[in-house]
């Protein structure tokens, strides 16, 4: 019986990847398929081209927190010029119905594998919708894009990337339109569009049927121009910092974002970075960061390295599309704890979305916004600023839709909205120019960013974060695990009293309902967890924290103190999976 149903199984999927290959208008995926088919006739090769197979047509790729990612390969379930062309047309389908009159998309692209080209498909199939198709000038940062659409007026974007994932990814993001001061507008989007557009997508023709037309238009660079100056007066209305500008080095991450950014602190009046010269031009393999993502260990030895060589003051990194920002100071003097004279911190994404908040609301009244996962020490900064505060769930498309006159949001993985005026999305470059213009001020002090820090921790108390992952088999098995602490939360964590347990599956919840447990606990630690949602993962945000009574040795307790809990609920958390 096993052997006659996986008889049939294949029998499916053959005849599933004959279907498609009728209508796959590229001629190098087609030939993709038709070698797997070749191959699963038999031979020593046969059982992994028929398990290659079945898992690119066990279904197609379908819009998730950022849109559609996934592998670049032929077939439903993967980034392809059939797939791109079929998502182009569901999204000119979904834009043509919701109303009368010409509508307008705005097109970007990084510089990975086949960006370029499934940004033309795209831009094709929109104008052979009758839709204003505008193609931005060459490879530009994610949020280029984003500000774009709100600058154009557009009626919806798409950004062709994968962001931070490996050189084998890429992905579509798509942005919507809107009326002048919606929250939303020029945001990525959300249900129920998603659902909308992908049954849109479902319902369209074979990509090989589809209208293509090539009366797009290619933008010239007016609009970088336009976003340039814009985010050089970041924060609104500032000037060149005081005192001597600090060294700073760069890294874009073989990314788009070296050009733009230096463009913008020319206009800042901010110095040239040096770069970390091994990263500095955009490379679709990511040679020396194959997960080309800012958390990931020993993705920033390089432009660390710099730094060390150099004695930079600072070391900033983008990811590769420039919608991120990852940190490190060099302490002056060196601290307690450093590992030698010109070594650098790392800051956490909750240490820089504080550093940020703070920043942001010394010229602005609010509101800011952070997500679940995030620390809660933007919320104790809002209440001893005065200014609204909101929790949104994961993702900045539900941080930018916090309140319509937002002025700062972030998450913890290195996601900044610095100017939601301006790009209604997180952004790597002008959260940039806030962290030079800081450092600048402090520096004219005799200080670092670091010592800022320490401020808000005397003012709000120590607060230290930290994440688990666990891989699991599958995502069914991540979810069985949130379900499990579910029906029985633990009484203690770490040695701490467990005194509440908020699920955002509950009706009763204020958010939108998401398998999201936060677990309160006793001294104002807590633990946040969540399947990953797009990987085999089980993701625990931990926090513990220790008020500062006065002095830096009070300062020093605290932190040792809020360290340790950390590292007890760290070593809970790693046992989740034993069960």
């Amino acid at each position: 019986m096993r052997g006659r149903d996986t008889g049939q199984d294949q029998t499916r999927v053959d005849q599933a990847a004959q279907a498609w290959l009728a209508h796959d208008p590229d001629e190098t995926d087609r030939a993709e398929i038709e070698g797997l088919l070749a191959a699963a006739g038999g031979g020593p090769t046969g059982a992994a081209a028929r398990a290659e197979l079945a898992d690119r047509f066990a279904g197609s790729l379908t819009f998730g927190t950022a849109g559609l990612r996934g592998p670049l390969r032929a077939g439903p379930n993967g980034m392809n010029t059939a797939v791109v062309r079929r998502a182009a047309a569901g999204l000119a389908a979904w834009l043509n119905a919701a109303g009368s009159g010409p509508k307008t998309v705005v097109v970007g692209f990084d510089a990975r594998h086949r960006s370029a080209a499934f940004a033309r498909d795209s831009a094709q199939v929109f104008a052979g919708a009758g839709l204003r198709a505008l193609v931005l000038p060459g490879p530009v940062p994610t949020p280029v894009l984003a500000f774009a659409v709100r600058q154009l007026a557009a009626d919806a974007g798409v950004m062709v990337t994968a962001s931070h994932n490996p050189a084998t990814d890429n992905g579509y993001k798509v942005y919507l339109g809107g009326p002048v001061g919606a929250p939303e507008r020029g945001a990525q989007l959300v249900a129920p569009a998603d659902e909308q557009i992908e049954a849109a997508i479902a319902a369209a023709p074979p990509a090989t049927a589809i209208p293509l037309a090539d009366t797009w238009t290619q933008l010239g660079d007016e609009i970088v121009a336009a976003y340039v100056a814009a985010a050089a007066d970041t924060p609104a209305g500032a000037g060149p910092p005081p005192g001597p500008a600090p060294l700073i080095a760069y890294t874009p991450l073989h990314g788009v974002g070296l050009d733009v950014l230096r463009r913008v602190f020319a206009a800042a009046g901010l110095p040239e970075p040096l770069v970390a010269a091994a990263q500095a031009q955009p490379d679709p393999d990511f040679p020396t960061a194959p997960f080309p993502n800012p958390e990931e260990p020993g993705v920033l030895d390089l432009v660390l390295a710099l730094g060390r060589e150099t004695s930079a003051d600072l070391m900033l990194a983008n990811d590769p599309d420039a919608d991120r920002l990852a940190v490190a100071v060099r302490p002056v003097p060196p601290r307690p704890g450093d590992a030698g004279p010109d070594s650098a911190r790392v800051l956490t994404g909750d240490e820089l979305g504080l550093l940020l908040a703070d920043e942001v609301l010394r010229t602005s009244s609010g509101p800011v916004a952070t997500t679940v996962v995030s620390a809660t020490a933007l919320r104790a900064l809002a209440a001893r600023r005065g200014v609204r505060y909101a929790e949104t769930l994961t993702g900045f498309k539900w941080i930018v839709r916090a309140t319509g006159d937002l002025t700062f949001g972030y998450e913890e993985a290195l996601g900044y909205a610095v100017r939601p005026d301006l790009v209604r999305d997180k952004d790597g470059i002008t959260a940039a120019v806030v962290v030079a213009r800081m450092a600048a001020a402090e520096a004219a002090r005799g200080r670092t960013l670091l010592d800022r820090l320490d401020d808000l921790s005397r003012e709000l108390g120590v607060t230290v974060t930290a994440q688990v992952s666990i891989r699991v088999p599958d995502l069914a098995a991540s979810t069985a695990l949130t379900d499990r602490l579910r029906a029985a939360p633990p009484a203690a964590i770490g040695g701490l009293r467990v005194e509440a347990v908020r699920d955002l599956l509950h009706p009763a919840t204020t958010l939108p309902p998401s398998d999201v447990l936060i677990i309160t606990l006793a001294e104002g630690a807590r633990a946040v967890v969540r399947p990953s949602g797009t990987e085999p993962k089980l993701k625990i945000y931990l926090e513990a924290g220790a008020p500062v009574a006065a002095g830096a040795a009070d300062l020093t307790t605290a932190r040792a103190t809020a360290t340790s809990q950390l590292a007890r609920l760290v070593s809970w958390a790693r046992t989740l999976s034993e069960a």
